[in-house]
């Protein structure tokens, strides 16, 4: 069976929650996409997915231009469940009645199940807990709809209308605080739309593999890598479609981790069976970077370099057609939020030129999937777990973790002191257990005392985070031994740094990375 041919539309509406909805479908093994949710009949009819979600959003069906659906939606013979804003608003379209909450209801709440037919199908308890995050609520349900849950505030916590199909939640079913939404999400999935769990790795790189080589043909592919996984698993995904038609081009451009530079050109040929060409350009990237101190002028000074020392080294390899890059489905999602297309992509992935002057077509393997799948599909694909499970690294490298200037100076004090960061959390075994971890140099002096004299240095911060897909993240709660057996080492064993702090800021307000 096709694995595209069992898929759910998820209409954004602009919640936080809308990338967690389609985790809980790709865990439940279905495929689907966000679209946004002006994205049209025509689109929809043409896509064919099996069921649609409507997601939450921060709007209120009382605001001037707030974003709205066609009724035509709910006559196309697809089931529809809306979370949130979207069932007020499929409401509000079928004539019933929103009105504004008394108070806002906002975390934890129960509610009580008068209908296990469908969505609450299988659940022990009439009691569920829930999460809510609303200010509007229905008061009156369209003609066709009746109430299939209730809480003391919301008088309706879920509704449907079984000739349309449709189903409404005034809850949030897709995050960890409702205990049995992934329960009521399947029941959707599964008993509502009739789809079969076909999204599989395996059955992935059946499709992919074949899809790469009919669009390749008998020509050649270059790639770009760097170690990370998103990188490592596009080259064996596209070797094992192409051979060694396939060459990978691996660029130092100065301010990669200790060591990185040889371990990941070491681990690379030991793993694959591919022809890889590597670059030392580092002296190159700090000329340029001299005297830059602004993050988004070091993204473009890097991202465009290494396009440039990229293309030079494509050139000498003779008829080249293609370039494979490994674009997520988060980058994907970035470019067509609800919103429309997002003002910045972020400006070291930007290969349009490179592909116009080369003359090169674009291949990515990977931008269906989320991180997690991607490591998934590492391990299906057999690739080591050194590889697989290696932390995040960003494509401007320790240059974005370096605030201010870049210099090779500053470089190697960054560089020693997050090789002991992860040094000791291995050897703590909770390199695994977290998202990433790493060290940042400041812009920041201060007074100390070493040994008998007072010393003015520089500060490290310390961040590591807990996340499933980058997009959210927590701080480690990291253990204090830990923690100041990396303090002492870094402040002992790099020259320059006489303070170390821990950065216990969450994703969001912060980001993960400091530029």
């Amino acid at each position: 069976m096709d694995i595209h041919s069992q898929k759910i539309l998820i209409l954004d509406f602009g919640s936080q929650y809308t990338q967690l909805i389609a985790r809980r479908v790709r865990e439940a093994r279905v495929y689907c996409e966000i679209h946004p949710y002006n994205a049209g009949i025509p689109f929809i009819r043409s896509f064919g997915p099996k069921g649609i979600i409507l997601s939450g959003g921060p709007s209120s069906v009382f605001d001037k231009g707030a974003p709205r659906i066609p009724a035509e939606l709910f006559e196309l013979g697809i089931p529809v469940f809306s979370i949130c804003y979207g069932m007020q608003l499929t409401a509000k379209i079928f004539g019933g009645e929103v009105e504004r909450s008394r108070r806002r209801e906002y975390g934890p709440a129960t509610i009580l199940i008068d209908d296990t037919e469908d969505i609450f199908h299988g659940l022990r308890s009439r009691k569920l807990e829930v999460w809510m995050s609303h200010g509007d609520r229905v008061k009156r349900l369209p003609e066709g709809y009746r109430a299939i849950a209730h809480s003391e505030n919301s008088v309706v916590a879920a509704m449907k209308n079984k000739e349309l199909n449709s189903f409404g939640v005034q809850f949030h079913p897709e995050v960890v605080h409702t205990p049995k939404g992934r329960k009521i999400l399947e029941n959707f999935l599964f008993r509502v739309c009739k789809c079969k769990p076909v999204w599989t790795m395996s059955s992935f790189i059946e499709d992919a593999v074949r899809s790469i080589r009919e669009k390749v043909g008998r020509g050649k592919v270059i790639c770009g890598i760097s170690g990370g996984v998103d990188s490592s698993v596009t080259a064996a995904l596209v070797g094992r479609a192409v051979g060694r038609r396939l060459t990978c081009i691996f660029v130092d451009n100065g301010v990669l981790r200790k060591g990185e530079a040889e371990k990941v050109y070491a681990t690379l040929r030991r793993n694959f069976d591919m022809k890889i060409r590597k670059v030392d350009a580092s002296e190159r990237f700090f000329r340029r970077l001299k005297g830059v101190k602004d993050p988004e002028r070091k993204r473009k000074i890097i991202g465009n370099e290494f396009i440039k020392v990229f293309e030079e080294e494509a050139k000498k390899i003779k008829g080249v057609g293609f370039l494979a890059q490994g674009t997520l489905y988060p980058d994907v999602i970035e470019s067509v939020s609800f919103k429309g297309p997002s003002a910045t992509i972020k400006s070291h992935h930007n290969v349009g030129g490179l592909l116009k002057r080369m003359r090169l077509k674009l291949i990515e393997p990977l931008r269906e999937l989320f991180k997690d799948e991607v490591r998934e599909l590492g391990r299906e694909l057999g690739l080591s777990e050194e590889l697989i499970c290696r932390h995040p690294f960003p494509g401007p490298g320790l240059a974005i973790r370096i605030l201010g200037e870049v210099t090779p100076e500053r470089c190697r004090t960054v560089r020693e002191a997050d090789a002991i960061v992860l040094e000791e959390i291995k050897n703590a075994g909770l390199y695994t257990k977290m998202w990433q971890a790493f060290a940042v140099l400041l812009p920041v002096k201060s007074v100390g005392v070493m040994g008998d004299e007072r010393t003015y240095e520089n500060t490290v911060a310390v961040r590591m985070v807990e996340s499933v897909d980058g997009m959210t993240a927590d701080w480690v709660r990291l253990p204090y031994d830990v923690m100041g057996r990396i303090s002492s080492r870094i402040i002992n064993e790099v020259k320059g740094v006489n303070r170390v702090v821990y950065d216990i800021s969450s994703k969001p307000p912060s980001t993960i990375e400091w530029e």
